[in-house]
């Protein structure tokens, strides 16, 4: 979960030279990933959901982490081999922020006996295909508090706007119910008609007013992306009722059916794909029970097989990008289409 309110540009001109850490992440997550053409994207969303699997922001239960996790491990190594992979070997991955013993023999079993003749490309999809079924697929948490003080993540994923609190949702607004998003210092308010012209409004209290602001632009975005049919239809937002006061913000790109439609015209060599096992040190096990994935405040790593693929995207020079930062986020969008956004995860030191 990282959601900077301050202007990275600034953040960045410093003097340190490199080499710069670089994390690339998918800023639009696809509705049906297997819609996607191109080998090589749905394979950069399945490395984007596969962290997010890890850091703990996709919450699933033990049953459905098994088999993610048991998707991953084919997708890596191939079918099991006992020449290959001795007793414990998946535990040489690490897919969760901490799970049992239990899981890890249950994940084994699932890849020595379920998976067998999966080729990674078809381990992928499937992997994808069960993610996108989860209710916190695609979702980029903002810390809240609700009207009685009780904490909350607020998010906005492909299908709608989601309110989790204990780990378990406990509102979805489709985005063609939504209506409006406001905002005004730290409250955030979500106005949404449901069936019989049922009137909903929900009030959130963000931590800070940039932090308020920041959600709403995420907002405001994610519901043109999604909901839209072109982008001509893209109009500037108001946080205020008044339009000539509060702040305005208007989306700019293509929204999502546009993007498909580009996507499906991509008359190319299919691009090569550099796979690569990512392996970690024997963890310390943990009890893991349904729910039991909680959010987390974490760094996110590399993820070199993605910087591979920086020329294909417009971006700005990494001479440019001077900085003490130790890492440097560039976003793209989902169809491989978009423009590069540049964000970062912390301070300089």
């Amino acid at each position: 979960m990282f959601h900077s309110t301050y202007n990275p540009v600034v953040s960045l001109c410093a003097t340190a030279q490199p080499p710069f850490t670089m994390c690339l992440r998918v800023k639009f997550y696809p509705p049906d990933p297997a819609a996607l053409k191109e080998e090589i994207t749905r394979y950069l969303v399945f490395l984007q959901i596969k962290r997010d699997l890890y850091h703990g922001r996709l919450l699933c239960k033990t049953s459905d982490a098994a088999m993610l996790a048991a998707y991953i491990l084919q997708a890596e190594i191939g079918d099991y081999d006992p020449g290959k992979h001795p007793e414990g070997y998946s535990s040489k991955f690490q897919f969760f922020p901490k799970h049992s013993e239990k899981l890890e023999r249950r994940i084994a079993e699932i890849h020595k006996t379920e998976l067998v003749g999966q080729t990674p490309e078809t381990s992928e999809l499937n992997f994808l295909q069960k993610a996108q079924m989860l209710e916190t697929y695609g979702v980029d948490p903002h810390p809240c508090k609700d009207v009685s003080g009780n904490p909350a993540f607020l998010a906005f994923t492909p299908f709608g706007f989601v309110v989790l609190q204990g780990n378990k949702r406990v509102h979805f607004l489709k985005w063609n119910e939504v209506t409006k998003l406001k905002f005004e210092g730290k409250t955030f308010h979500i106005y949404a008609n449901q069936k019989e012209d049922k009137k909903i409004i929900l009030t959130y209290f963000a931590p800070t007013p940039e932090a308020c602001k920041h959600l709403w632009k995420c907002g405001v975005e994610n519901q043109a992306f999604y909901k839209l049919e072109k982008s001509s239809q893209v109009r500037t937002v108001s946080s205020s009722n008044l339009f000539f006061k509060g702040s305005r913000f208007r989306y700019s790109g293509r929204v999502a059916k546009e993007v498909m439609e580009q996507s499906a015209k991509i008359k190319r060599e299919p691009p090569e794909i550099h796979r690569s096992a990512h392996y970690t040190t024997p963890r310390v096990h943990h009890d893991i029970k349904h729910g039991a994935l909680s959010w987390n405040v974490c760094e996110l790593q590399s993820i070199s097989p993605l910087l591979e693929l920086k020329s294909r995207f417009e971006t700005t020079s990494l001479g440019e990008l001077s900085s003490k930062s130790k890492n440097i986020c560039l976003f793209f969008i989902w169809a491989g289409m978009g423009k590069i956004f540049c964000g970062k995860f912390d301070k300089p030191n």
